[in-house]
């Protein structure tokens, strides 16, 4: 079972994920939320990290971005991985 810090944080992660992606198509939280056919407070909710989408919302969104879920999981994944930078 996910500790509440692991599902803070993946919601956070997701959130970002869900920011990025909007922010890339010019978006704003009300032509997303119109387009995943969700309230745009729930839409800004979700990309504070406040709630925890279920699947199918999850799903909604992606669709509304034109793409399929793994992607955006995919997209948490990277932002989830701390970055290794070299020092010359």
């Amino acid at each position: 079972m996910a500790r509440e810090s692991d599902t803070a944080l993946d919601a956070a992660l997701f959130g970002r994920a869900v920011r990025l992606l909007r922010g890339e198509r010019g978006w704003s939280q009300e032509l997303l939320a119109e387009k995943a056919d969700l309230n745009r407070t729930y839409v800004g909710e979700v990309e504070r990290g406040d709630v925890v989408p279920s699947i199918l919302t999850a799903a909604k969104l992606a669709d509304a971005f034109g793409v399929r879920l793994s992607i955006v999981m995919a997209r948490c994944e990277s932002l989830a991985r701390p970055r290794e930078y070299t020092h010359f």
